[in-house]
């Protein structure tokens, strides 16, 4: 079987290398290229330096961006992964109906981001309609539009996740601290959560790396108003490369910073997380 693996495994692997090589390595090296040029087409690049980097970093738009993500960022991924870390807590325990609520928590996460937003963008304003304001007038409301609503969409796949963590929890743990003595609070803490740890990796992952990225849902939500207050980094930069003549190249450079933002905090998150991960 080994043997069979070395000698045919280079065909088996090759398909995925070249479909990975084409549609993200050769994108990925154009990309970097072009966000060091100016163009309208990817075969009119003239080359100029540093300037599309200068320009990204001295207007208002992009800085508000960055740190209106990096605010609703820290805000969601708190509250998706303490909801969802709870709601699993509830649902391993033995109750009727379990499989039932994992089953209606887990489907927001089925539908797309755009008809997401429109749905809450009309729910939520025919409550603010009420205090005489919406999403797109008030940036506050916009904010917490967006934190409810991937909230809503995101809980239920980090709670699967969790679940899985928690049940994996060896029974012997658990019955040996309870022989010492332990409650319910210090079994969570000093049992559960550091054995659970791996999930907490990957949720922490995948909430921060989402929330980041995130741009279907901001778009249909609130497009950035009132006056691109609400506009996350995703969306500047699909509006720079788009909405504005002459900066597809500026827009090429904010993509290249939101990835390197995008790919250290989330390398960052799994060092420090992976280090808290004990054996079971």
């Amino acid at each position: 079987m080994q043997k069979a693996i070395r000698k045919y495994g280079a065909i088996f692997v090759l398909p995925t290398l070249v479909a990975f090589m084409i549609a993200f390595v050769i994108p990925f090296i154009m990309g970097l290229y072009l966000s060091f040029c100016e163009f309208t087409t990817v075969t009119d690049a003239t080359f100029t330096g540093l300037s599309n980097y200068i320009k990204a970093f001295s207007g208002k738009d992009f800085i508000n961006a960055m740190l209106f993500t990096v605010k609703f960022a820290v805000v969601a991924v708190v509250f998706i992964n303490l909801l969802a870390f709870f709601m699993a807590l509830l649902l391993t325990r033995k109750m009727k109906g379990t499989n039932i609520f994992r089953t209606v928590f887990f489907m927001p996460n089925l539908i797309g981001g755009i008809v997401l937003g429109y749905i809450w963008q009309s729910m939520i304003n025919a409550i603010l309609v009420q205090y005489e304001t919406t999403l797109v007038a008030d940036a506050n409301a916009g904010f917490w539009g967006l934190v409810i609503l991937i909230n809503w969409q995101m809980i239920g796949y980090m709670m699967i996740i969790y679940i899985a963590g928690l049940q994996n929890v060896s029974t012997d743990l658990l019955e040996a601290a309870r022989i010492d003595g332990a409650n319910t609070i210090k079994t969570l803490l000093f049992v559960k959560i550091p054995m659970v740890m791996p999930s907490i990796t990957i949720c922490l992952f995948l909430t921060v790396s989402n929330c980041f990225k995130l741009f279907d849902q901001n778009l249909a939500l609130t497009a950035g108003a009132p006056s691109k207050k609400t506009a996350m980094l995703a969306l500047d930069i699909y509006n720079s490369f788009y909405n504005r003549v002459g900066f597809e190249g500026v827009g090429q450079a904010k993509a290249v910073i939101f990835f390197v933002i995008v790919a250290v905090i989330a390398l960052t998150q799994l060092t420090i997380t992976r280090r808290k991960e004990v054996e079971q």
